[in-house]
């Protein structure tokens, strides 16, 4: 997940993101397992204040196949959201959300792409929900938009609403797992 910084970065405020990144995942996770109806634990987040014009090389590379779910945050909080998935870790959360036989899906047809959005609507609120209780202040989320592409492609979205590549971003990596007997990673 990338999310737009627009201030000065110092080892105080890196704390505090981190303690806020990691409620806002927990609070996301919650919601996941209720949507899938299973039972999910996260890794511990890693964040990572990058420029944007690396985040490509850290997600496999530009052409690397992937799904983009892309929200905006309005309000006393304001930013962009980026979940990045990778497109076959992408198909494996559908198959999980549409209560399907791991190996289902094999293409993102419309009903596919709702599911995702529904997931980004859902972890993404659920993130922003946390950050704005843990600051006491307000935020609403856009409506998701799905884009399956490369992952370059999927980053000139925030490059175009952001004004250019020069500035930095937060970059969460979270991997979810699925508890049902034999854990499984879900995302990564």
């Amino acid at each position: 997940m990338l999310t737009e910084i627009p201030v000065e970065f110092d080892e105080k405020l890196r704390t505090l993101l981190k303690i806020m990144v990691e409620e806002g995942v927990t609070y996301a996770a919650r919601g996941f397992s209720d949507m899938v109806g299973t039972p999910l634990s996260i890794s511990r987040p890693q964040v990572h204040l990058v420029p944007l014009a690396e985040v490509p090389n850290l997600l496999g590379g530009p052409e690397s196949e992937a799904v983009g779910i892309y929200l905006r945050a309005q309000g006393e909080i304001s930013g962009q959201i980026m979940l990045i998935l990778a497109y076959a870790k992408a198909l494996e959360l559908t198959d999980m959300m549409m209560s399907q036989t791991p190996g289902t899906t094999q293409t993102l047809g419309a009903m596919e792409r709702s599911a995702l959005a529904e997931l980004g609507n859902l972890t993404g609120t659920f993130f922003l929900n946390a950050l704005a209780a843990f600051a006491g202040l307000g935020a609403r989320p856009t409506p998701p938009a799905v884009m399956v592409d490369m992952v370059g492609a999927i980053l000139d979205v925030i490059v175009a609403t952001h004004g250019g590549v020069g500035k930095q971003v937060l970059m969460l990596q979270v991997a979810f797992w699925a508890r049902s007997g034999k854990s499984r990673p879900i995302s990564g």
